[in-house]
């Protein structure tokens, strides 16, 4: 079996055409969503491995600084140093000396230095002696690397400042493994006398470290006397389609320490020396200058079926919004005149069907009205005058099994027609007219529940029209119904008027309420009821029933 959901069709051009604008929204949406966000590419991450070469010499300090003096070798991954700037401290011997002049340190007695105690910011432990810094300060002595380091600011300008017109050498090879493609950042035909520029040479992978700085807006004469850290960014995005291809590199610069805060970055390290007599002496550098961390990242996309499929189909659920959306817009118009919009009524009825408990309600069908009535038990006075509310009729073609029926004229059929059409007898006709009936043919009855008649109005009974002697009495017509189930079935019986009773029952109620779907809750008038019984009774006379 294949279920299929019911839709309610509005002629409205109000409504349909909010419909197509939202479905072309919707649609146009779809579209840009895919090709903004490439939903029709499978992506990969980049693996990437990074080699640095820094190249130049400078003169300062009255010494020459090359490759090997101002650039140090990083623990971290893919960074490389440049010193810039530096304070040294020669000839250093592990002796006794005064402590450099810091709060903690200075002293005006020996009572002020306590032997042994040392300070997270001194160079050394204390002797317990308090002795001359100089002509006009005192400081606690220390046993250290003597004399102990300036904890004054670095020099200004830097040493290195030439260091500016250094440049570095950036070897990088990509990987994608999800489609196993590599590259690298070097052109096969690269001019290494080239240097990166933004505009004019792009893939170049030699850079100046002046334009660098200047890449990530920093001055670097003034960076360079205290030292900082630059993020060199390398920036993989590539089209690995063959038809679209694009795989080059895209570099940027960033400042990442940052100013206002202790900004800069400085390391120590010394180199030992042996002196004649054996003794060890060092010389101290408090070195200052650029880290450049090398950040490589990236992405590589090939266009896949598969994908754009995947995605396409998770967003057509977006279609339902539309429907969605026009419910909310009935609701809000039918809201904004208080309730009272017919159309809503009809398409709230067409929208939904009410399904109550059977054993709690009756359809009643009323010849001088177009619908059919629901009412709900229990009832507080007769059937004929509860009031209910009107529902749905949905009548079928009366030319099926139960109600076979003949065009061939047949002398028997006239006849039992006319005998039909006879007034009713002692047994049919109503002594006296009840209250509760309007077309003067119902019995008494003493149940609320069976107190109802064929019209709600005053007129002619249903049982006197040509229709109810045609579809409901007819022996001819119910004779031939029964033959229709059963070929085979003696008409001669003593029980073929009971059969012929109840599929009058059934014709009546297929006739007048259009469905079998209300046929166990439908209530048959009492004068049509006992027309039915008159015409086709019982040997005993001893009806139980009336629906």
């Amino acid at each position: 079996e294949y279920d299929s959901p019911k839709y309610i069709r509005i002629q409205s051009a109000t409504y349909g055409s909010l419909k197509c604008f939202l479905y072309i929204t919707v649609a146009l949406s779809i579209c840009c969503i895919v090709i903004i966000y490439r939903l029709y590419e499978v992506t990969d991450e980049v693996n990437s491995s990074v080699r640095t070469s820094v190249k130049g010499v400078a003169y300062a300090n009255t010494r020459i600084w090359d490759t090997a003096e101002y650039t140090i070798p990083m623990q971290a991954m893919n960074s490389f140093f440049v010193i810039t700037n530096m304070i040294m401290t020669e000839n250093q011997l592990q002796q006794e000396c005064p402590e450099y002049p810091f709060a903690k340190a200075i002293c005006s007695s020996d009572k002020s230095c306590e032997k042994g105690s040392v300070d997270i910011h001194s160079n050394g432990i204390q002797t317990g002696r308090c002795v001359n810094y100089n002509a006009t300060v005192k400081t606690c002595e220390v046993t250290a690397w003597c004399p102990v380091e300036s904890m004054g600011n670095p020099p200004e300008p830097a040493v290195l400042r030439s260091s500016e017109d250094f440049t570095v050498l950036i070897k990088n090879n990509i990987l994608f493994p999800k489609f196993n493609y590599t590259v690298r950042n070097m052109p096969p035909n690269l001019n290494t006398s080239c240097t990166y520029n933004k505009k004019t040479n792009p893939l170049c992978p030699i850079f100046r470290l002046g334009d660098i700085l200047h890449e990530a807006k920093e001055n670097f004469s003034e960076m360079a006397v205290k030292g900082g850290i630059i993020a060199f960014e390398i920036n993989w995005d590539c089209n690995l389609d063959s038809w679209f291809y694009d795989c080059s590199p895209k570099y940027g610069f960033r400042r990442l320490d940052d100013k206002k805060i202790k900004p800069g970055f400085h390391f120590r390290y010394a180199r030992y020396y042996k002196r004649s007599n054996g003794e060890e002496q060092r010389t101290l550098f408090k070195v200052y200058g650029i880290r450049f961390d090398v950040l490589v990242f990236g992405t590589g996309r090939k266009f896949d079926g598969i994908e754009l499929l995947k995605n396409i189909g998770s967003m057509i659920s977006y279609f339902g919004l539309v429907a969605s959306a026009i419910e909310i817009a009935i609701c809000v118009h039918n809201c904004s005149i208080c309730g009272q919009s017919p159309f809503y009524k009809i398409y709230n009825r067409k929208k939904y069907d009410t399904v109550l408990n059977p054993r709690q309600v009756m359809y009643v069908s009323y010849v001088d009205e177009p619908h059919i009535t629901l009412i709900k038990k229990p009832l507080e006075t007769s059937l004929q005058h509860t009031q209910g509310s009107s529902v749905e009729s949905h009548p079928v073609k009366f030319c099926d099994a139960d109600s076979y029926c003949t065009s061939e004229p047949d002398m028997n059929h006239d006849n039992e027609e006319h005998e039909l059409r006879q007034p009713l007898g002692q047994g049919a006709s109503s002594p006296g007219c009840q209250k509760w009936c309007c077309c003067g043919k119902c019995q008494p009855a003493q149940k609320y529940h069976e107190q109802l008649c064929c019209r709600r109005k005053k007129g002619q009974c249903i049982t006197t029209s040509e229709g109810f002697q045609q579809l409901v009495l007819s022996s001819h017509t119910l004779k031939k119904a029964l033959l229709y189930k059963d070929p085979f079935l003696d008409l001669t019986s003593g029980d073929i008027n009971n059969q012929l009773r109840h599929l009058a029952y059934k014709q009546y109620i297929h006739w007048r309420f259009g469905s079998f779907d209300l046929e166990d809750r439908a209530v048959i008038p009492s004068c049509c009821r006992w027309k039915i019984r008159d015409t086709y009774p019982k040997a005993d006379n001893n009806y139980t029933g009336f629906e």
